[in-house]
C-alpha cells in the first residue's frame, strides 16, 4: 500500500428497478452498497462511497457520481473493470478518474440533468415498462411545453417539495425544462443547479395533468407564489426518471 490519500472519483449507471435507492439500507439491496461491497473486497476494509445523488427507489441513472478515498495502487482507468467485474449486470461503472482531494462528488456538484419519460400510448409497451411511466390517455405536449417554461429561473419551489425533504431553503434555478415529443414517447429534460426531494416527478406529473387538460399554466403558477404542494398534479413513478448528468462547473 501507498501512503498517499487518492480520490477516485466514478461514472456510474444503473438500472435502479430492484434497488431501494442509492442510499445504503439495512434490509434491502441499494446501489451503493453494492459499490461498497466490492470495495470492501479489494480494499480488505470498509470503505465509504459518497454519491452525487441521493437517488430513490426504483430511479435509474446514466451519469450518476459518487467518490472514495484510497491508498491502493490499482491505476485509475482500471478500476472500471475491477468494479464490473464484481457487480450485478444492473450497475456499471463508466469512468473512474482522480481528482484533487477537496472535490466532493456530492457538496462539488454545480448541477445536475434529469430525463423523466413518458409512453404515452393506450396500452404499455411492454419493452419501456422498466424506464418508462405510461400514461394511456393522449397528452398535449403543447401545454405541457408552454407550462414548463413557467417554471424556468429562479424560484422558491417550496410546492414542487415532498413533505420528506429536509433542505435548508428551497429557492432553486432551473436552466432547462424541455418537453419534447418522439412518436408515441414524450421526453422531458431538466436541468438545474440543485433539486429538492421528488422535485423532479412532482414537476413531471404536474406537466402530465397539464397534458390531460386536468390543469393549466396558472396553476403551475399559483402554487408556485402560494408554495402549495396541494395544487399541484401527483408525484410521477420513479421508473420514468433518470439522473442523466451531473456538472462539476457552473451552469452557463
Amino acid at each position: 500500500m501507498s501512503d498517499a490519500w487518492r480520490r477516485i472519483f466514478l461514472t456510474i449507471e444503473y438500472d435502479g428497478t430492484r434497488y431501494a435507492g442509492w442510499q445504503r439500507q439495512l434490509n434491502a439491496p441499494s446501489v451503493q452498497g453494492e459499490i461498497e461491497k466490492v470495495l470492501y473486497t479489494v480494499e480488505k476494509r470498509y470503505v465509504p462511497v459518497y454519491g452525487a445523488s441521493r437517488t430513490d427507489a426504483g430511479v435509474h441513472a446514466l451519469g450518476q457520481v459518487a467518490h472514495f478515498d484510497t491508498r491502493g495502487r490499482i491505476p485509475v482507468n482500471k478500476y472500471p473493470f475491477v468494479f464490473n467485474s464484481m457487480m450485478p449486470e444492473d450497475i456499471s461503472v463508466r469512468l473512474a478518474r482522480e481528482v484533487p482531494p477537496a472535490q466532493h462528488a456530492r457538496f462539488s456538484a454545480r448541477g445536475k440533468t434529469y430525463t423523466f419519460r413518458i409512453d404515452n400510448r393506450r396500452h404499455a409497451c411492454a419493452l419501456k415498462r422498466r424506464f418508462y411511466a405510461h400514461v394511456p390517455l393522449p397528452l398535449n405536449e403543447s401545454s405541457m411545453r408552454q407550462a414548463a417554461q413557467a417554471l424556468l429561473g429562479t424560484h422558491d419551489f417550496a410546492a414542487f417539495a415532498s413533505a420528506e425533504s429536509k433542505a435548508k431553503t428551497t429557492v432553486r434555478t432551473l436552466k432547462q425544462l424541455d418537453v419534447q415529443r418522439q412518436g408515441e414517447d414524450i421526453i422531458l429534460t431538466v436541468t438545474g443547479n440543485a433539486f429538492l426531494y421528488n422535485m423532479v416527478r412532482i414537476m413531471a406529473g404536474s406537466l402530465i395533468y397539464v397534458g390531460l387538460g386536468r390543469m393549466d399554466t396558472g396553476d403551475i403558477l399559483r402554487a408556485l407564489e402560494e408554495k402549495n404542494r396541494l395544487l399541484l398534479g401527483p408525484t410521477a413513478d420513479a421508473c420514468g426518471l433518470e439522473l442523466t448528468r451531473v456538472y462539476y462547473e457552473d451552469l452557463a
